[in-house]
């Protein structure tokens, strides 16, 4: 397959989570607890690769990534997706801090522009939290997972970057070990298990296969192939359309002020990205 395509599949399909997960009727802690088992077993099967090198390293990095799973679903449960996936955006925000602490790796000036535009957004986007709605019960509660969530992403993107600094660069291993990490962590809050519905069943099984594990499938694939920069340009369609989708299947709508938090957010992102692409190539 076309790296591109298979780049633009995978987060296409990353970006359908928030209107799966309100699609659901069932609790946070077992939507985040079912959707990771669906996806570890999708991951164990269409990527061998998961099933080596679990060293205690790769748990490490494996912990914030559960922490990041299971708190994502929560923001999305309790606040608009758009919320959610923005706050998840805010990653860049704690890497300045974590790239010198853990890996020693020196902060430049425009990293400090994008830490103030990052910051600028996640206050808009806690500023105006809107009403509380059938779809996004406690926006205010859901707004601090997904800050959680995009610091438990940070580290999630630090450890990966160390393993690879140590040798041991199978990523794919503590995306395994992550999603089990989460059933375990879910697990006090995903019983009892009744009245799920088919569409409960649908969402699931859709997020578990699909959202995740045939996304990173396809990730995994092109990131072979692709420069850094060309990669992470491709995935941030995933934040652009996961709340598009929402509003298309639930008419779930975003405050203007939010919005605007994520715009300044995505696009401290995305500049990020282009500014790291100059100084590899200069």
């Amino acid at each position: 397959m076309n790296p591109r395509l298979a780049a633009l599949t995978g987060a296409l399909l990353f970006s359908t989570g928030g209107a799966a997960i309100k699609a659901t009727t069932l609790s946070s802690w077992q939507v985040a607890g079912l959707r990771s088992l669906i996806a570890a077993l999708t991951i164990a099967l269409l990527l061998p690769a998961a099933r080596r090198h679990w060293t205690w390293r790769a748990g490490l990095v494996a912990i914030s990534y559960a922490l990041c799973l299971s708190s994502f679903v929560l923001a999305t449960k309790n606040t608009t997706s758009a919320n959610a996936i923005f706050l998840q955006g805010t990653a860049p925000l704690y890497l300045v801090f974590l790239g010198p602490w853990l890996l020693h790796e020196k902060v430049r000036n425009s990293d400090w522009w994008t830490l103030s535009l990052v910051i600028v957004g996640m206050v808009l986007v806690f500023w105006d939290t809107g009403n509380a709605q059938l779809l996004s019960p406690n926006p205010i509660l859901g707004n601090i997972y997904g800050a959680i969530s995009g610091l438990t992403w940070a580290g999630t993107v630090c450890g990966l970057r160390w393993l690879s600094k140590r040798g041991e660069g199978n990523t794919m291993a503590p995306v395994l070990i992550g999603n089990l990490l989460a059933v375990v962590l879910c697990l006090p809050g995903m019983f009892p298990l009744e009245d799920i519905t088919s569409t409960d069943l649908f969402s699931l099984v859709y997020m578990g296969v699909f959202q995740i594990g045939l996304a990173y499938w396809f990730l995994t694939a092109a990131m072979t192939k692709l420069s850094a920069f060309e990669a992470s340009l491709l995935i941030m369609i995933e934040p652009a359309l996961n709340p598009l989708w929402v509003w298309m299947m639930h008419g779930e709508k975003p405050t203007p002020t939010a919005l605007a938090g994520g715009t300044l957010i995505i696009g401290s992102a995305l500049m990020k990205s282009w500014q790291d692409r100059k100084n590899v190539l200069f």
